[in-house]
């Protein structure tokens, strides 16, 4: 199908300013990423938790739930890890839109796929970088998963065969193994913007 056959509706709907309003908030999107058991999907729920309990609207994209529904059908290869980042950033573009603070827990680990989703996203985006180094998440490993690179049962795991690209200006830099859940979630938190 044509490009010249689509024709978007969203000058028909109610203007993300009007929902804004509604809720009292504004629409953002609090990218963060890192190495697996850095501890973003960790922070991200405690973020979550203490926004809703002070009344905020919020949305965890998580990127192992994407891969087990939307983006199920993605692999690993430096094609299907663009085309991941892509499917989030876009839904985390209309639930921003629509005034909904919005929390992605996803590695993104190479420059271009963070670069990416700011383009998509645009000014309501904001690049978190969760630090921790291979060895302290390799201690960590909540999902079993070092054991396992460690076994030789996961090829192409990121930090080890598939590199990570360290940020070069990131909004704001969450070094777990120095900060807890607690106070990470309030440096993350001082990003909101004013209502």
């Amino acid at each position: 199908m044509s490009q010249d056959n689509i024709h978007t509706q969203f000058h028909r709907f109610v203007a993300p300013a009007e929902k804004e309003i509604l809720l009292g908030q504004k629409g953002i999107v609090l990218w963060m990423y890192g190495l697996s058991g850095a501890g973003k999907s960790t922070i991200a729920a405690k973020v979550e938790r203490e926004l809703h309990e002070s009344g905020r609207f919020v949305v965890i994209l998580d990127g192992d739930n994407f891969r087990h529904g939307l983006n199920s059908d993605l692999g690993f290869s430096d094609e299907d890890r663009c085309e991941n980042v892509r499917r989030i950033s876009e839904v985390a573009k209309m639930f921003a839109a629509q005034g909904v603070i919005t929390i992605v827990s996803v590695i993104t680990p190479k420059q271009g796929l963070r670069q990416q989703a700011r383009e998509i996203i645009g000014d309501a985006f904001h690049e978190i970088f969760i630090k921790a180094s291979y060895e302290t998440c390799a201690q960590r490993d909540p999902k079993g998963l070092y054991a396992k690179v460690a076994a030789g049962e996961i090829k192409q795991f990121t930090g080890k065969d598939s590199g990570f690209e360290e940020p070069t200006d990131p909004e704001l830099v969450i070094d777990t193994e120095s900060l807890t859940p607690a106070l990470a979630a309030e440096k993350i938190k001082s990003l909101l913007p004013a209502v």
